[in-house]
């Protein structure tokens, strides 16, 4: 009994030392999962697959075509939206045209109307000539009412004019506002119709469905020939070169993690014949419960205590990862260490943007070029 008390007694105090030392600034859990940028390839708008070149496990770089869609319709529209900018153009220029126009019509009804008020006061210089030769008996009463009645035709015939002056100043003043202050390029009529090219141009664009990003194909669900509509998901591209892993710790242990502890982890893939090394990147906002689709009611009546798990980002080493791949969702054992109590809890800054991925930017620019060539092929002479 004696020794077997003291070798009792040995192993307490080997455990209490090995706690003290080893075990008391690590904290370890299993319940961590790998996880990688997933994307969903999705389409913006809805059309019939005539191409998938890609299928699952296949690996992809960024830009390269994955699913291409039937584009008649989409190069019709461009061809229509094309014809609708240059005829927008042509008819817009008549506008500037109409100025010369309008104006040489307002300098026509002016001489007009100083023509016709010359001759007005002709006539009445005439009828009141008149006048007193007619008390006289020098000249005939109906001379002098004919004298009388031209002036009045006259006088109809000047409003008539200066009402014609009028209205063409007004007719021009209408077509200026159309076209003053810019050129035919910036009206507003050209612009809509040019927008109607990029709007057909990104839609043709649109029938190339390309990869985001670069990685390895999953879940393909799209066949040749298949009628989807937009915001199908046709397939998805994993990042596997870029992974993290998302480790659960329970409450009690989360006192003592901060950012930027060291972390070392085995995958059950490879066992303990491979050992990562990373450290803590972030921690979660939220329990897991806390966003669940059907929170906890602890509030109610039938509440039972839970231990909750908060997650925290676990930040890989780059080069370990490419010598031995991690795949999503496996399974991980997690130890860190908690020695270091320096580093803050939550992220103290924005985390720096990632690079920019290919967008539509080539269409975009392709759309321009098509309708700068339109304008000037139609806008004539400056």
């Amino acid at each position: 009994m004696l020794r077997v008390t003291a070798l009792v007694s040995v192993a307490a105090m080997a455990y209490a030392i090995y706690y003290a030392m080893v075990l008391r600034g690590v904290e370890t859990t299993d319940n961590a999962y790998a996880q990688a940028t997933v994307v969903q390839i999705t389409p913006q708008l809805a059309g019939t697959v005539t191409e998938v070149l890609a299928d699952d496990t296949d690996l992809v770089r960024p830009g390269q075509v994955l699913v291409r869609f039937d584009a008649a319709d989409a190069q019709v529209a461009l061809e229509q939206a094309r014809a609708q900018l240059a005829q927008t153009v042509r008819e817009t220029r008549t506008l500037y045209a109409g100025n010369a126009a309008l104006e040489a019509q307002v300098a026509a009804r002016q001489a007009e109307l100083v023509r016709i008020g010359a001759d007005l006061k002709r006539a009445v210089d005439d009828a009141a000539r008149r006048e007193p030769l007619l008390e006289a008996g020098a000249v005939a009463r109906e001379e002098f009412e004919h004298a009388q009645a031209q002036a009045a035709a006259l006088r109809g015939h000047a409003q008539a004019a200066q009402s014609a002056v009028e209205a063409a100043r007004a007719q021009l003043a209408a077509n200026q506002v159309l076209t003053e202050g810019i050129r035919v390029e910036r009206h507003p009529a050209v612009l809509r119709a040019a927008a109607r090219v990029h709007e057909a141009q990104l839609a043709l664009h649109r029938t190339t469905l390309v990869a985001p990003i670069g990685g390895y194909v999953a879940r393909r669900n799209v066949q040749v020939g298949q009628r989807v509509q937009a915001g199908a998901s046709l397939m998805s591209v994993v990042a596997l070169g870029q992974p993290w892993v998302d480790a659960n710790f329970k409450e009690g242990q989360l006192r003592n993690l901060r950012l930027g502890q060291p972390v070392t982890l085995q995958a059950d893939l490879y066992g303990s014949k491979v050992t990562y090394h990373g450290t803590i990147d972030g921690m979660g906002a939220g329990t897991g419960s806390a966003f669940a689709l059907l929170p906890a009611q602890n509030a109610s009546g039938n509440w039972i205590k839970v231990v909750q798990r908060l997650p925290v980002r676990i930040a890989l080493d780059p080069k370990e990862v490419a010598a031995n791949p991690l795949r999503v969702g496996l399974s991980m054992r997690v130890s860190v260490d908690v020695t270091k109590q320096d580093g803050p809890s939550l992220a103290q800054a924005p985390r720096a943007p990632a690079p920019a991925q290919p967008g539509e930017d080539a269409a975009r620019a392709a759309a321009d070029a098509i309708v700068r060539a339109i304008i000037a092929e139609n806008a004539g002479k400056p």
